[in-house]
């Protein structure tokens, strides 16, 4: 699965999802994780009350399971739910990415909670949906 983080330094989880001018993705499995990108946005992320600034990251977002972020707005967050990602408060700007993706590697090695249970879900319904059409 696809996991994001905001992130300003690209080691902590301490950029609002909003203002956040790069967002770090890597793909997580129980055999562990890899990094694929930074998403870099520009423009005035900064601005309030414009949600159109939000579209390049909803849509950069897509197949993204789960997006950790340090603060998110609730429309941001709705938009992101109505999309089935799922927004996830970091609980400092001091937690560190590397500490997530170990916990959710050894998360998916176990038991994951119902919440997690239910993002893996839509990975697999995409993943089905994508082998039909071939």
């Amino acid at each position: 699965m696809k996991i994001a983080f905001t992130t300003s330094d690209r080691v902590h989880i301490n950029a609002h999802f909003g203002w956040a001018k790069e967002i770090d993705v890597y793909e997580v499995s129980p055999e562990g994780y890899k990094f694929l990108e930074t998403l870099k946005f520009d423009g005035d992320l900064k601005q309030d009350g414009k949600d159109d600034k939000l579209v390049p990251k909803l849509d950069a977002l897509n197949d993204c399971t789960i997006v950790y972020v340090s603060a998110i707005g609730g429309i941001a967050a709705a938009r992101l739910i109505k999309k089935r990602v799922t927004p996830v408060k970091a609980k400092s700007d001091s937690d560190e990415i590397i500490t997530i993706l170990n916990k959710l590697v050894q998360t998916l090695k176990g038991n994951p909670p119902p919440w997690l249970r239910k993002a893996l879900k839509k990975d697999q319904s995409s993943f089905l949906e994508a082998e039909l059409e071939d």
